[in-house]
C-alpha cells in the first residue's frame, strides 16, 4: 500500500469519558472542568505576580513564568476538547484537528521538558558559582534559552506530525483516549509504521531523554556543591531553593515514564488514561501550587496581586451611583 496521505478514515472517535457509567461521566466532567479552571487560574496568576512585582524580575522566575504559559497552553489542548465533547454528546475529532491537537500537545510537552533542564541549570549556577550568577546568567542568554528550546520543541513535533500525516488509515477509528496520542494512531494505521517508530525511539528519545540527563547532572553538581558548605543549615538553605523545582521534576517525568516507559504486558486502556491524565491535567494543575507554596517571595507578590484585584473591585463597588 502507497504511503501518501489516502485515508478513508476523515475522523477518529476519542472514547476519553465515554467507556464510564453515565453518573460517573457526569462526575469526571465537573472535576475536568475544576482542575482546567484552577490550572488557568493558577498560572495565570503566577504570571501576573511575576510580571507586575520587579523583585521578580530574575532568570529564575523568567523561566518560572514560561514554564506557567506552557502549563496553560498544555492543559487547553486537550481538556477544552473532551468537555465540549461531553456536552455536545459528541466523540469526534476529525483527521486534521487529532494531528492538530497532537502537534501541540507534545510541543508543549517537549517545551515543560527543555524549561525544567533549563531551570535546573539556573539553580546549578546560582548555588556552585553564586559570585558569577549575574554574569553568567544574563537577560540574552535567558531569552536565547528559552527561543532555542520553542524551536527545538516545534521542529522535533514537526517531523513526528508530517510522518504521521503520510500514514494511511482505512479501517477501525477509535481512540481509547481522551486526546489523541501517537501509539494509538501508529496501531490505527494501515501503512507501514516502521519509520515513524524508528523516529520515535531515537530523535525522539533523545530529545526526552537529554534534559533528563542535565537535569540529573545539574542535581548531582548542586548535592556534591552543598556537602562541602561547612554549615548545615546553610547547606540546607541552599538545596532548599530547589526543592519545588526538583517537586515539578519528579511529577512530570514519573508520570511521562508510567505512561510510555512500562512493560507493554502492564499497559489496559483504563490505567493508560488514569497515567495520562496525571501529566496533561493535574501536573500543570498543582504546579502553581507547589511553587507559590514553598517560595517566600512568589507568595507574597500572589498576596499583593489578590489584594490589589480585591481592592479594585471594592472601590468600583463603592464608587458604582446607588440610583
Amino acid at each position: 500500500m502507497s504511503n501518501t496521505n489516502q485515508s478513508s478514515v476523515t475522523e477518529f472517535l476519542l472514547l476519553g469519558l465515554s467507556r464510564q457509567p453515565q453518573q460517573q461521566q457526569q462526575l469526571l466532567f465537573l472535576l475536568f472542568l475544576i482542575m482546567y479552571l484552577a490550572t488557568v487560574l493558577g498560572n495565570l496568576l503566577i504570571i501576573l505576580a511575576i510580571s507586575t512585582d520587579s523583585c521578580l524580575h530574575t532568570p529564575m522566575y523568567f523561566f518560572l513564568s514560561n514554564l506557567s504559559f506552557v502549563d496553560v497552553c498544555f492543559s487547553s489542548t486537550t481538556v477544552p476538547k473532551v468537555l465540549a465533547n461531553h456536552i455536545l454528546g459528541s466523540q469526534a475529532i476529525s483527521f486534521s484537528g487529532c494531528l492538530t491537537q497532537m502537534y501541540f500537545l507534545f510541543m508543549f510537552v517537549d517545551m515543560d521538558n527543555f524549561l525544567l533542564a533549563v531551570m535546573a541549570y539556573d539553580r546549578f549556577v546560582a548555588i556552585c558559582h553564586p559570585l558569577h550568577y549575574t554574569t553568567k546568567m544574563t537577560h540574552q542568554l535567558c531569552i536565547l534559552m528559552v527561543a532555542g528550546s520553542w524551536v527545538t520543541a516545534n521542529l522535533n513535533v514537526l517531523l513526528h506530525t508530517l510522518l504521521i500525516a503520510q500514514l494511511s488509515f482505512c479501517g477501525d477509528n477509535i481512540i481509547p483516549h481522551f486526546f489523541c496520542d501517537v501509539t494509538p494512531l501508529l496501531r490505527l494505521s494501515c501503512s507501514d509504521t516502521h519509520l515513524n517508530e524508528l523516529i520515535i525511539h531515537t530523535e525522539g528519545a533523545v530529545v526526552i531523554v537529554t534534559p533528563f540527563v542535565c537535569i540529573l547532572v545539574s542535581y548531582i553538581h548542586i548535592t556534591c556543591a552543598v556537602l562541602r558548605v561547612s554549615s548545615p543549615r546553610g547547606g540546607w538553605k541552599a538545596f532548599s531553593t530547589c526543592g519545588s523545582h526538583l517537586t515539578v521534576v519528579c511529577l512530570f517525568y514519573g508520570t511521562i515514564i508510567a505512561v510510555y516507559f512500562n512493560p507493554s504486558s502492564s499497559h489496559s486502556p483504563e490505567k493508560d488514561t488514569a497515567a495520562t491524565v496525571l501529566y496533561t491535567v493535574v501536573t500543570p494543575m498543582v504546579n502553581p501550587f507547589i511553587y507559590s507554596l514553598r517560595n517566600r517571595d512568589l507568595k507574597g507578590a500572589l498576596q499583593k496581586v489578590v489584594q490589589g484585584h480585591t481592592f479594585c473591585l471594592l472601590r468600583k463597588y463603592l464608587d458604582r451611583p446607588f440610583f
